[in-house]
């Protein structure tokens, strides 16, 4: 009689474990070590780095949204552990995750799978709080980059607390990749060095004027106006343009600077010598590229500049949106395509590119130093914002690093001018700009 793991043909196969389940659906060798609550156990035991499924809970989680989404909701209610590596830095973790191939199990396997779990961990749970609705919930309820759409995917992510920004992101109070002078610069210095890099490739100097769109906290309205130029910033998130005002205030730079609580496309002037854009490309969806560089083409002089620093994908093609997780934890609505697609929209719109890079290793050093302070910080920052939250932190910054260095994600930096009427662009022949 054909047999199946020993047992007779017509007798009812044992259940998995959940070990076993992993291995049902990964290839070749896991290079760190699982534990499940059931005590099966799977992977290199001689790893320091692990991961730990706590509870039926946390199996629900991960059989009901496989891939990032799963693991995420299991992680931020502490279902799924790590081991060997701090949640306000699980990088080793991630890198090892990386190198596991998983696959779709066979029919025979998936319904095994499926009868060990059980109907109970077939169940859709309610996922955590930090969970925003689906993207074809907000797509359905007309939702997406809308201003009171935009204003509230804003405030969700920035609205946090500033105090917790201040010690993840340090003094400079700055959420955009710095630029690293050297391999040992403290983010500080690297932040100031980002900032002095956009203030130099624009060519700003004193009595021109500037106007920073998305400008977060006010670093480089900041940077700009302790060297004299007249500066106005504008951001969605009210806690940002408060903390920018109050910083501006402390630094006597009222008759020079301002942050505005406001969208971007309200700012009424115009005939701005520059303009400066970094960090907030990827939030307005890629349709809107066209309207966006229209409207700040529109805020230039002729022979003025604007510098575009953003977010990329290695590509131009496929799908911009954001993985799951991204979308419904970090950034709703917020979508990436490459560095060619936002200069072909910028030349469609007018200007005349002069020049772009990828720093995308400086992204990756700023991050492993975001980590560093959510570590260093931890107890703090879970106080002000909980566990929950501080841990989907970790979660996307680790990750996200590891992206940036193995080139899933990339940062461009765009400068281009608006012509003169005849053609001119009116710039020095040579660039101007040292690293």
């Amino acid at each position: 009689m054909i047999s199946f793991k020993g047992a007779p043909m017509n007798s009812v196969p044992s259940d998995l474990t959940l070990a076993e389940m992993l291995e049902k659906v990964t290839d070749g060798p896991i290079p760190l070590h699982f534990t499940a609550y059931d005590g099966s156990t799977a992977g290199d035991s001689d790893s320091p780095y692990g991961l730990i499924l706590k509870t039926p809970r946390g199996a629900n989680f991960v059989a009901t949204a496989p891939g990032d989404l799963g693991m995420a909701r299991a992680y931020a209610f502490g279902d799924l552990d790590l081991a060997g590596a701090h949640p306000g830095d699980p990088y080793e973790v991630f890198k090892r995750l990386q190198s596991i191939s998983m696959h779709r199990p066979s029919l025979r396997d998936g319904a095994a799978i499926v009868r060990s779990l059980g109907r109970d961990r077939l169940r859709i749970l309610a996922p955590p709080p930090q969970e925003t609705l689906p993207r074809w919930r907000r797509i359905a309820e007309g939702l997406r980059h809308s201003k009171e759409r935009d204003a509230e995917v804003i405030s969700h992510h920035y609205d946090v607390s500033n105090a917790f920004y201040e010690r993840v992101l340090g003094p400079s109070m700055t959420y955009t990749c710095a630029t690293y002078r050297h391999a040992d610069d403290s983010l500080e210095q690297a932040q100031e060095d980002k900032y002095r890099l956009v203030f130099d490739k624009l060519g700003l100097e004193p009595g021109m004027r500037l106007l920073d769109v998305g400008c977060g906290w006010g670093g480089m309205v900041r940077y700009a106006a302790r060297r004299g130029v007249r500066v106005i910033g504008a951001t969605l998130s009210k806690n940002q343009a408060e903390w920018a005002q109050k910083a501006i205030a402390e630094e006597g730079l009222q008759d020079l600077a301002e942050v505005r609580h406001c969208d971007y496309r309200d700012v009424p002037e115009t005939g701005f010598d520059r303009v400066s854009s970094i960090g907030l490309t990827e939030h307005i969806g890629v349709q809107n590229y066209p309207a966006y560089f229209e409207f700040l083409y529109s805020k230039l002089r002729p022979g003025g500049r604007i510098l575009n620093h953003c977010i990329t994908r290695p590509g131009n093609a496929g799908n911009a949106k954001a993985g799951a997780f991204i979308d419904r934890y970090i950034f709703p609505d917020g979508e990436l395509t490459g560095s060619g697609t936002i200069i072909r929209i910028m030349q469609d719109t007018g200007f005349n590119v002069r020049h772009e890079e990828d720093i995308r290793e400086h992204y990756a050093m700023t991050l492993r130093d975001w980590c560093r302070n959510l570590v260093d910080n931890w107890d703090f920052c879970v106080s002000e914002v909980g566990e929950g939250t501080a841990r989907i932190w970790g979660l996307y910054m680790a990750g996200s690093r590891l992206g940036f260095e193995t080139d899933i994600i990339q940062l461009h930096q765009v400068l281009a001018v608006k012509p003169f009427p005849d053609g001119s662009a009116g710039i020095p022949l040579q660039p101007w700009w040292s690293w």
